[in-house]
């Protein structure tokens, strides 16, 4: 489905100038960006010519309150739709939400504000009836505009190797747990093993994200077990046409060629680590250190067996380094093998892949402090909805890192995902529902300089290694019986 449509018609009446005044503003705060980033009119195009468009009739809850509802939702440490509403009834949210004076939030004639409802029923019903579509574009527009500004240099190479404003995208996979619904269980089953079938359905799910500011793409994600099933590598293939242009993509030892097929195809260079056996045998000779060498990686049968459609005589051209490195938690050094199409000094691509542990601490933020680990939608409908605006909430809050690491010199990864969001959170609903410009300011001034020490530590030395232990929690109440 092509989500792109609004987003360029938006997009380009806007110049980068206009986009850099937003991460330059003053009140770049996490509310600030959401509304700079998708203003009114965006949501006025919102299905114009693709789906049909639900009356608004600007009500309280439009498409913009929801959005923003959901995002909070996300960035809160237990977020319900209680707390967000609860934070909606009081805090409030700028008149600027409504293109036309809502009249159920307008102040009477004798001065008096309307109490809203604390209930969550026409929140949720709000939140059912989103077009899942309309996500897709908010969170494509918003990473197209933050990437277009946010560019960061990479430290371990030179401009030999990464041109200036080219972005390095790391893949990876991982998997997450949804509620057991019937819906649910049919759209991504769950797996089994000789105890029987597993209770929560599975998905699969790919990201990409920036290596140097932590930038998170819209993910793809599916079913993990059953008749369905898809690969990570497929999932990698169908996000390639959704990167910035000229990208280098990063991936991991799952690496094959239909990864780097679609990305030479898309116009894009590839960093791609490989197994010993596939790396031997696009070698043709036992791997040993050192080993620099232009290589020509043809489709295999079994290449062409998962991808049907591709030409017998695909091929990328490229280079095969192979290096012994010794890894930082001490333990056996081993060959790295890494095919790539990037020019340059090997040692300086061999210093690239360093960065790609980057991805796991990106998936620990996403899954931990976002709580996409364990999804609470009943439907793949609003299970898409909550993944995409989640991504949406995380670059927000990477947008305002990236304002802290400007301000003091340092690369974005120098600081606590977690601990920014946690100061965000703490004073977006003051920076609010603040009374004037001038109390504004002083509280972004304040959230700023709390955003600035959440720098990580700079640790000198290995610390201990402690073996992996799990204890169990008091069980309270008795389990439920099968």
């Amino acid at each position: 489905m092509d989500s792109s449509v609004v987003s360029e018609s938006i997009a380009s009446a806007e110049t980068s100038s206009g986009i850099q005044a937003w991460l330059g503003a003053s009140h770049a705060d996490v509310l600030s960006l959401f509304q700079q980033m998708l203003p009114v009119a965006f949501f006025d195009q919102l299905g114009v010519g693709q789906v049909k468009r639900p009356p608004q009739n600007n009500r309280i809850y439009n498409y913009a309150v929801v959005m923003w509802l959901m995002i909070v939702q996300r960035l809160q440490e237990h977020g319900t739709l209680e707390t967000a509403v609860m934070e909606f009834v009081l805090h409030g949210l700028p008149s600027s939400f409504w293109p036309e004076p809502c009249k159920r939030l307008q102040v009477d004639a004798n001065g008096r504000k309307p109490r809203m409802s604390c209930n969550t029923a026409s929140y949720n019903d709000a939140r059912q009836a989103l077009p899942g579509i309309f996500v897709e574009q908010a969170c494509d527009r918003t990473f197209g505009q933050l990437t277009s500004q946010m560019v960061g240099t990479v430290p371990a190479v030179g401009p030999s190797v990464i041109a200036v404003g080219q972005h390095v995208v790391i893949f990876d996979g991982t998997t997450a747990r949804t509620a057991r619904t019937p819906a649910m269980c049919k759209a991504y089953p769950p797996g089994s093993n000789q105890h029987g079938e597993g209770h929560f359905p599975l998905i699969r799910m790919v990201v990409a994200h920036d290596l140097c500011t932590g930038l998170a793409m819209r993910p793809d994600w599916g079913a993990m077990h059953g008749d369905d099933a898809v690969s990570e590598q497929a999932l990698i293939e169908r996000s390639i046409d959704r990167l910035p242009p000229q990208s280098v993509v990063m991936y991991d030892a799952n690496s094959c060629f239909g990864v780097a097929y679609a990305a030479d195809q898309g116009g894009h260079s590839v960093v791609l680590r490989l197994t010993a056996a596939r790396a031997q045998r696009l070698l043709g000779e036992p791997l040993r250190d050192e080993i620099d060498r232009p290589v020509v990686w043809q489709c295999s049968p079994a290449d062409r067996k998962s991808h049907p459609k591709m030409p017998t005589d695909a091929s990328v051209a490229g280079r095969l380094i192979v290096r012994r490195v010794q890894p930082s938690d001490g333990s056996a050094a081993f060959l790295l093998a890494l095919f790539t199409t990037l020019k340059g000094e090997a040692d300086q691509i061999i210093s690239l892949y360093g960065g790609r542990w980057n991805i796991e601490t990106d998936l620990r933020s996403l899954k931990g402090t976002l709580q996409l680990e364990q999804l609470t939608c009943a439907t793949p409908e609003m299970m898409a909805k909550e993944i995409n605006l989640a991504m949406l909430a995380y670059n927000l809050v990477r947008a305002v890192t990236y304002l802290a690491a400007q301000k003091a010199g340092l690369p974005p990864r120098a600081f606590s995902f977690t601990r920014v969001r946690n100061v965000t959170r703490a004073m977006g609903p003051l920076i609010a529902a603040a009374a004037n410009e001038q109390e504004r300011e002083e509280l972004w001034e304040k959230m700023m300089y709390y955003v600035g020490q959440a720098k990580l530590p700079k640790r000198r030395k290995r610390r201990t290694s402690y073996p992996r232990a799990v204890w169990g929690r008091p069980q309270t109440f008795p389990k439920r019986k099968a």
